[in-house]
């Protein structure tokens, strides 16, 4: 980039020469190469080799990347003891049973607004945190970023820093240069293996499963979904990378709906450092800025962009430039934080000479604050009050009702009951609003007026049994003429359940006034 003498203003590069500088492995921001393309439908890719540095934020990335790396490996082999004939494994999704188990919570397919309510909470976080703090979830602690940063510490591993990898890249096909690109898609594919060998644990006992992979007796299902998550991290994070963040991911679009000018974003003190330009050592600073155009911002940026060129949807909010920046200010003997996390109200403020406050509570944060407590709140709610027992009810369609030899109607219906507790239950099934009602129950048994009858269910299960309700013709007579349907209730209450609790279904019974 080169610098305005008369405004400290930022001028672009001619496209020739950024594209020589691309060819020769100089620093350049990606942001202008794509601008320099005229005309087509696509842009042509530029490569990015981003440089290791080290500082706090690079520090703060490691510890993040190991963390997230531990919870993903680990999480599937911890045990939860919930009693006999219950799996032990601390979090599971069983897709067999099926339920979801999370430590003590235990998840039924009915229950799968729960999982609505976790990605509202998920979803109202990030809001909140990129109001508060710009795209630090991106930077940190994204899957995305969390394997592609793993991807490009074994490349340098392998390949060397920046200009080592610019110079393999660039010469001929030669014995070493086979043996290193090998050797680093070897280690990119043992490292996606193991990804996608992991997410399948979390779906099936994991001591099991991992035994079933390895000696080949796991599923076609299963090998099916490890080769698949082993190719799309493969892809994604070795090969596409930023491409992910800056084209196939939605959340650069609409993340500046979450900002405004007192969200904590990575920021370059213009006011400060233009006008930028090379320095050398023994002359005056006088007249100038503290950029002195080094490029190692743009060379750090897992994203290659230019943060001097201000906010950019490609940025990530790392901080790596941060770190570089400072780095390179601590040679050439100037204040730290040239580049740094601060508001756009504080940068404006500075810039004038005026003073300014960070302002924590905004609507915005405050909106999002609310919204994620009431979910938070209902939740917790629903999970603390949520009933260890359930009932469904299918009425028989064909035929619509039985008229018996005493006169009487019967409706058939299909009644399924969830016991949801890990011992077996009876529940007494009875129809309320009725006096005249006879209950039977498939071989189980049968019961008059409002009495009920008892139903044996197993501990975790769902038992399905067949029912018929009889009904005197004279209860479809309302309003001086048969009805074609009235409403039926049936109860459900568990027995010996303290205190007693009972969930009732509003079903419908069909009379002769019915039309087939």
């Amino acid at each position: 980039m080169d610098t305005n003498p008369q405004d400290g203003g930022v001028l672009e590069r001619p496209a020739e020469d950024r594209k020589a500088a691309v060819r020769d492995g100089r620093p350049q921001s990606i942001k202008t190469s794509r601008d320099s393309q005229q005309g087509g439908l696509y842009a042509e890719h530029f490569k990015v080799y981003p440089k290791a540095i080290s500082g706090p934020f690079r520090t703060i990335k490691w510890v993040v990347l190991a963390l997230c790396l531990a919870v993903y490996y680990t999480v599937p082999w911890l045990r939860w003891d919930r009693g006999p004939g219950a799996p032990n494994q601390a979090v599971l999704i069983d897709l067999a049973a099926p339920r979801a188990y999370f430590l003590g919570i235990e998840i039924w397919p009915q229950e799968v607004y729960y999982i609505t309510g976790l990605l509202v909470l998920g979803a109202v976080g990030l809001f909140l945190v990129t109001s508060l703090a710009g795209r630090v979830w991106c930077g940190y602690a994204c899957p995305q970023t969390v394997w592609t940063d793993l991807f490009m510490a074994v490349e340098r591993w392998i390949e060397g820093d920046r200009g080592a990898r610019i110079r393999l890249d660039r010469q001929p096909l030669t014995q070493e240069k086979v043996l290193r690109k090998t050797a680093k898609h070897a280690a990119w594919l043992a490292i996606a293996l193991a990804t996608g060998g992991a997410w399948v644990l979390y779906f099936d006992d994991a001591p099991t499963a991992f035994k079933a992979l390895v000696t080949g007796h796991a599923t076609t299902r299963e090998y099916f979904f490890v080769g698949l998550f082993t190719a799309t991290t493969y892809i994604l994070a070795g090969w596409a990378r930023e491409q992910v963040c800056t084209y196939m991911c939605p959340w650069p679009r609409f993340q500046s709906a979450m900002l405004d000018v007192h969200s904590l974003v990575v920021t370059y003190e213009a006011w400060r450092g233009e006008r930028r330009g090379p320095h050398k050592a023994g002359t005056s600073w006088e007249g100038r800025g503290d950029c002195i155009d080094c490029g190692q911002c743009i060379a750090v940026c897992p994203t290659g962009i230019d943060i001097r060129d201000g906010q950019q949807l490609e940025c990530i909010g790392c901080g790596l430039c941060i770190d570089s920046c400072n780095d390179i200010m601590a040679k050439v003997g100037r204040p730290p934080n040239l580049i740094r996390f601060d508001t756009l109200a504080n940068q404006e403020a500075k810039s004038t000479g005026s003073d300014h406050r960070y302002r924590l509570l905004r609507p915005r944060v405050v909106i999002y604050a609310l919204v994620l407590v009431a979910v938070a709140g209902v939740m917790l709610t629903a999970l603390e009050t949520r009933s260890t027992m359930a009932i469904s009810v299918l009425r028989d369609r064909a035929p619509l009702f039985v008229t018996l030899s005493d006169g009487s109607v019967r409706n058939g219906y299909t009644v399924k009951v969830i016991n949801k507790r890990r011992g077996e239950g009876a529940y007494d099934l009875a129809i309320l609003g009725q006096p005249g009602a006879t209950l039977a129950v498939q071989d189980v048994g049968e019961a008059h007026g409002t009495d009920g009858v008892a139903l044996p269910v197993h501990g975790d299960a769902v038992a399905t049994f067949r029912v018929f309700i009889s009904l005197p013709r004279t209860a479809l007579v309302r309003d001086g003429g048969p009805k074609a349907s009235i409403p039926l209730v049936f109860s459900l209450t568990e027995e010996g359940a303290a205190p007693a609790h009972t969930t009732f279904y509003e079903g419908v019974f069909m009379g002769p006034g019915a039309k087939p």
